[in-house]
């Protein structure tokens, strides 16, 4: 383990292009459900009978309820270690990317800019019947209504049968088609578009690591896989760098 740490740590040179992806095992680390498991049920509600646009739109009331619980918790959660470590490794590369499944805003709180959120994210609403979207931390009224138009807010937040938003896929097929090196942390490698992005990047020559706490099935299709917490890899990974 510690050689393929060296390994890894000597390809993050600031000369190379650095693409990110993590997914919930790094927000689980901080304390928010993965909705995996023990974890996947709210009350008697299985999390993806209510992350739906049909379940939106039958019982509102109830899929509103959901995400305030889940913008309370995630309110009270903290970045941890392999948020940092990656904020400070942004700061050492300039080509790089980091593109999150996660919808907790944990990634942006720790200070990385160079952020895609390519699932949305729990701290934004938007209105269901204009254009209306903004940022909003504040406590929000059971069923909130759009200032523009009166209309019903929905979270920002791609749902289960929903397209991502235009532009996020394409960006990241932009970048992994550049990367040198390409990082998968804490996914799950079965949510698609992202479960193939290591193909992607490795079929233009980029060098592919995923740091998980168990195998997933692209572990054997990557260059080096490192088993164990994030946030105890990452700053390992990062120690030494400037800054």
């Amino acid at each position: 383990m510690r050689a393929k740490i060296e390994m890894v740590k000597a390809l993050l040179d600031p000369g190379r292009r650095v693409v990110v992806l993590t997914g919930a095992g790094v927000s689980a680390e901080s304390g928010v459900p993965t909705f995996r498991g023990r974890d996947g049920l709210w009350k008697t509600h299985r999390a993806e009978d209510l992350a739906r646009p049909d379940a939106f739109a039958a019982r509102p009331g109830l899929v509103w309820e959901f995400y305030h619980w889940r913008r309370g918790l995630v309110a009270g959660c903290e970045p941890g270690p392999a948020h940092h470590a990656l904020a400070a490794l942004e700061r050492q590369i300039p080509n790089f990317l980091l593109i999150t499944q996660n919808v907790d805003g944990l990634h942006a709180r720790a200070g990385s800019r160079k952020l895609v959120e390519m699932h949305g994210s729990l701290w934004q609403v938007r209105c269901t019947a204009c254009t209306h979207v903004r940022e909003d931390h504040g406590d929000l009224p059971p069923l909130p209504e759009c200032p523009a138009c009166g209309h019903l807010l929905r979270p920002g937040v791609v749902w289960f049968g929903e397209p991502l938003t235009p532009g996020v896929l394409r960006l990241a097929v932009e970048e992994l088609h550049r990367a040198d090196v390409f990082l998968a942390i804490g996914t799950s490698g079965l949510v698609q578009p992202a479960a193939s992005f290591h193909q992607l990047a490795r079929e233009r020559g980029a060098v592919t690591v995923e740091i998980n706490v168990e195998a997933t099935p692209v572990t054997g299709l990557m260059d080096f896989a490192l088993h164990g917490r994030a946030g105890d890899i990452l700053p390992e990974l990062v120690a030494g760098m400037a800054g």
